[in-house]
């Protein structure tokens, strides 16, 4: 697991060098628990890591390139927006 998200985390990194390491590596593990905690709130069947791991890849390699300027009411993720406005 550590390695998945190591390397997801750099992956990222590489699409949204405005990243800190540790900045994309909070934001993985938050994109990854929320969406294996959405589809288990939704009844959906585990399916393993490799499935959620292809999902965060698709939300890295769509959305990664802007995810500073992303904002949330949910507290999950309001700790990666930094109080001085959005990550740059």
């Amino acid at each position: 697991m550590e390695e998945r998200f190591d390397r997801l985390a750099k992956q990222l990194q590489k699409v949204n060098p405005g990243l800190s390491y540790q900045e994309s590596r909070e934001w993985v593990e938050g994109l990854w628990e929320d969406f294996e905690s959405t589809r288990a709130k939704a009844g959906r069947e585990y399916e393993g890591q490799d499935v959620t791991e292809k999902m965060v890849t698709q939300l890295i390699n769509s959305y990664g390139h802007k995810l500073h300027e992303y904002f949330s009411s949910n507290p999950k993720f309001q700790r990666f927006i930094k109080k001085d406005g959005p990550i740059n």
